[in-house]
């Protein structure tokens, strides 16, 4: 047990990447408290440290959970991620994204918790100007919620300058796959994620798949990401965690295994994994969607002692269709 290390506390620690993050801290015998309002989360995945069920908005709620406990470290995962609902509805984006957030840094401030680790993203960097993408890329997000994002980067620094605030912000290119051991994995509702819509698709739980876009300029003509194993971003929080811990600088890394697969090469991955066929349907190109977004990860590799385990795209949708099916079996209505 990493006594000395206090308890780490997981905003959002019964999402999809929280909960993968709760069990690998235990795995590592850190003590975890989970605070989720379970408005995304679920109360199943939180099966691991001491649960709260609460929301960042509600302050004196948070302040109850931090009062009389020794808290180390906060890593923060709460956040609204609906690309499209955030154009729709900013006013939801920047309430839970931002001002919530303060919220959080408000009360850590109160309770003296000086380190914190950031759930950011890709979309703070806009339409890619260079491939791949360093930290030090233009950021010029594209909507509501890529703006969400830079806004708590950029007021991180403001209270590491202020407050004597450490911190790491953790920018994720794709998440996808599942825990290997299959005890959580990925559950959105609605999802929007191609790779559980592509395994919807091979279990029949869904006509067949949509490809938004055959004419980019790619080597196959549809859009090209990065795809980094739930369990790396997981083990990357943790090595910031320690880099905090060890006395390290506040910092921000670029997540992704650095390669790119194309959304055609996903649905012949899947194909491959699960032995079935899905149907795909080609459609128009969704606006906002870069042809390619490709991260470099060399400063998290060298800083943070980091490297991504799963990086072959088969193995990951591995993972993936393994959880998938047990979210059906278990968890979900079945589709047969």
């Amino acid at each position: 047990m990493n006594s000395n290390n206090g308890t780490i506390l997981i905003a959002g620690g019964a999402g999809y990447i929280g909960s993968q993050m709760n069990k690998a801290l235990n795995n590592k015998g850190y003590r975890t408290i989970v605070v989720d309002n379970l408005s995304a989360g679920h109360r199943e995945f939180a099966r691991w440290g001491e649960f709260h069920r609460c929301d960042l908005g509600d302050i004196e709620g948070l302040r109850s959970v931090f009062a009389g406990r020794s808290i180390s470290a906060v890593m923060h995962f709460c956040a609204f991620t609906y690309v499209g609902e955030s154009v729709e509805d900013p006013q939801k984006y920047y309430i839970n994204n931002v001002k919530n957030t303060i919220n959080l840094l408000q009360v850590m401030r109160e309770h003296g918790v000086k380190r914190f680790i950031f759930s950011s993203t890709a979309a703070i960097f806009g339409n890619p100007v260079e491939i791949p993408i360093a930290e030090n890329h233009p950021k010029e997000p594209i909507n509501p919620y890529g703006r969400s994002k830079l806004m708590i980067e950029q007021i991180l620094e403001d209270y590491a300058g202020a407050y004597d605030l450490r911190y790491v912000a953790l920018r994720y290119f794709n998440a996808a796959g599942a825990d290997p051991d299959c005890d959580v994995g990925e559950w959105h509702d609605p999802e929007t994620h191609l790779i559980p819509l592509v395994l919807d698709a091979a279990l029949g739980a869904r006509e067949n798949i949509a490809i938004f876009g055959t004419d980019y300029d790619t080597p196959d003509g549809t859009c090209v990401r990065d795809y980094i194993h739930v369990a790396d971003l997981a083990g990357a929080h943790v090595a910031a965690l320690e880099h905090l811990g060890g006395g390290g600088q506040s910092d921000a890394f670029n997540l992704g295994n650095g390669k790119g697969f194309s959304v055609r090469e996903i649905i012949d991955a899947a194909r491959k994994v699960t032995g079935k066929d899905i149907p795909v349907v080609e459609k128009g190109r969704r606006a906002g969607d870069p042809a390619v977004l490709i991260a470099d990860s060399a400063r998290a590799m060298s800083v943070l002692n980091w490297k991504p385990a799963h990086a072959d795209i088969e193995e990951i949708i591995a993972t993936a269709w393994r959880w998938h099916q047990k979210l059906y079996r278990e968890y979900k209505k079945s589709p047969f």
